[in-house]
């Protein structure tokens, strides 16, 4: 196998994707990226984070305890980085 074939299949399997119904979608933010934003935005503890599909798109849901000991769940879209109401 020659060694541009490995590097490609390397990068492929690295690279961070979603198979989303007959389509892979890349993502501009990872999921510790998006994490990090939201500790940095809203100084609280995060107590989990995973990625669901929505309507097509990619959506990383964290939750956190805010520093008034109240939980919630913080959805950043995956693509822009945006986070959603």
């Amino acid at each position: 196998m020659s060694v541009f074939i490995k590097v490609f299949l390397l990068t492929f399997c690295l690279s961070q994707t979603v198979y989303a119904g007959n389509e892979l979608v890349f993502s501009v933010l990872s999921l510790d990226q998006a994490t990090k934003k939201i500790i940095d935005a809203t100084q609280s503890k995060v107590l989990g984070a995973k990625t669901e599909q929505v309507e097509g798109k990619k959506i990383y849901v964290i939750k956190v305890l805010t520093i008034d000991g109240r939980v919630q769940h913080i959805k950043v879209d995956a693509d822009s980085g945006e986070i959603l109401k």
